[in-house]
């Protein structure tokens, strides 16, 4: 099971670098352009908080589970990003946009966090 939860773990952890490294180092029209048509409705910080918590969210999902230094911080950071999940659920059900990938993601953190509180890394 522990394997399950490591790959998991590192396919949630590249997802969400990917999308808060991306937020982070590209400017939000340019988002918008993109296809992240959410940003819109925020302020160019809270783009970049939201960025900033998906890449600590990553790095909480690897880090303590890598050095076995604070491990229940793995499944602590699975729930915040499915509560960051959950929240881009709502803005894209209101805006009518796709919302089944920001679902799936949160799905999946909630889920690798159940596995890391059962079997600690």
């Amino acid at each position: 099971m522990t394997v399950v939860a490591w790959i998991l773990q590192i396919v949630l952890a590249l997802a969400f670098l990917g999308a808060g490294g991306m937020k982070l180092a590209r400017p939000r029209p340019a988002l918008v352009a993109s296809g992240m048509g959410f940003a819109e409705d925020f302020s160019d910080s809270a783009v970049k908080g939201i960025g900033v918590l998906e890449v600590l969210g990553a790095i909480g999902l690897i880090l303590p589970a890598v050095t076995g230094i604070a491990t229940w911080l793995v499944p602590v950071a699975a729930i915040g990003l499915a509560l960051v999940m959950a929240g881009a659920v709502v803005v894209h059900v209101r805006r009518k946009e796709p919302f089944v990938p920001p679902l799936v993601l949160g799905v999946l953190s909630l889920v690798l966090a159940v596995l890391r509180f059962a079997y600690p890394a």
